[in-house]
């Protein structure tokens, strides 16, 4: 499959055996930043023992204000086997942690896909979380399917004039509310064990922009006029400017008050009742809840 790669959206259909990379820059071999216990997530997703991040090298956007950009952008990183990805997945689990979150996951789904088989026959037991920015292929979702316990997919925009400016890419809302639909099918909304830790189920993850608040309620409003009313979203308040974000005037400063109220009223009025929403001014990754489940 990787001699002629439609892994994701943008289906470059380079041969990734020969060395040829596309848009995501990612070659054959898996490649990774580092793999760590991770506190700040949705407390759903953290718990008290936290989520076993792997974070994945490169990503098939550009977006200009990302946060992991050395990791995305410039791919910081080193290549590893399928059989040390098992391991490190299995490495997690001897930490403890709440689950395995595959963070930036798509470049390397086939490779993944073979990862959790061998660490299952060994004893991998934890919920497995895929961490995307929502530019994905339902085919590819669909190849998951009875791999992947939870999805935490972006949905960053709802116009594409913003996708195109900020990511690089002509038709993202289109793609990531159909893949989004898909995730749904095939996990449905979470499920909590008695500790309130998600071990099935999608939430939706929104960044809002300075600047961009119009899309950001275009997003929400698609949330819940589209989907079940018992999804869950999280809407970030963690924007702040760095990579390239800063050659836009718009993009240059982090979220006012003035803005994060608008979008917690809008949120009140839509009746959306479940997930999280951060506390503008905290620790730029940590997720207070406040909304009850």
């Amino acid at each position: 499959m990787l001699e002629n790669c439609k892994l994701c959206p943008h289906k470059c259909n380079v041969n990734r055996i020969e060395g040829k990379t596309g848009r995501c820059k990612a070659s054959k071999n898996v490649k990774i930043a580092l793999y760590s216990t991770h506190d700040f997530e949705e407390p759903c997703i953290s718990g008290k023992k936290g989520s076993g991040t792997v974070f994945f090298s490169n990503c098939n956007l550009n977006c200009v204000f990302c946060q992991n950009y050395e990791i995305s952008q410039l791919g910081k990183g080193r290549e590893i086997s399928i059989e040390n990805l098992a391991e490190i997945f299995l490495i997690q689990q001897e930490k403890g942690v709440e689950n395995i979150n595959l963070v930036t996951p798509t470049s390397y789904v086939f490779q993944i896909i073979e990862a959790i088989k061998i660490a299952k026959d060994k004893g991998l037991k934890i919920p497995i979380i895929y961490n995307t920015n929502g530019y994905e292929n339902v085919e590819t979702i669909k190849m998951l399917n009875g791999y992947i316990d939870v999805y935490l997919p972006d949905l960053k925009y709802a116009d594409d004039k913003l996708a195109k400016k900020y990511s690089k890419i002509d038709n993202y809302f289109e793609i990531a509310t159909e893949a989004i639909k898909e995730m749904i099918k095939q996990v449905g909304t979470p499920n909590f064990d008695e500790r309130g830790i998600i071990k099935k189920g999608v939430i939706i993850r929104h960044l809002v922009l300075p600047n961009n608040i119009e899309n950001s309620k275009k997003v929400l409003r698609w949330i819940e006029k589209n989907l079940p009313q018992s999804v869950y979203i999280s809407v970030m308040a963690q924007y702040f400017p760095t990579y390239k974000a800063k050659e836009f005037n718009e993009l240059n400063r982090k979220i006012n008050k003035e803005e994060w109220n608008k979008i917690e009223k809008y949120i009140e009025e839509l009746g959306i009742e479940n997930g999280y929403i951060q506390e503008l001014g905290e620790h730029e990754e940590e997720y207070v809840p406040k909304w009850d489940f």
